[in-house]
C-alpha cells in the first residue's frame, strides 16, 4: 500500500474515485436510486437532473486542489 504524503498532489483517477465514494456520496446514492428504480423502464433523460447534482459535486470536489 501506498502512502499518500500530504504536499504531493493526488492523481485525478484516484481523486475521482475517492471524490465519487466519500465528497458525493450522497449523490451518488441519490442517483444510484433513480437508476435501479427505473432501470426496467429506461427513457432518456429520466435520471437527468441526480446525474447533474452528482456530476456537479465530482466537478467542484476534482477542481479544488488537494
Amino acid at each position: 500500500m501506498t502512502v499518500q504524503l500530504a504536499n504531493q498532489p493526488m492523481r485525478p483517477l484516484k481523486r475521482l474515485a475517492t471524490n465519487s465514494t466519500t465528497t458525493c456520496a450522497i449523490q451518488a446514492t441519490i442517483y444510484a436510486k433513480c437508476v435501479v428504480a427505473t432501470y426496467t423502464d429506461v427513457t432518456k433523460d429520466i435520471c437527468k437532473d441526480e446525474f447533474q447534482l452528482f456530476r456537479m459535486c465530482l466537478r467542484n470536489a476534482l477542481k479544488s486542489p488537494r
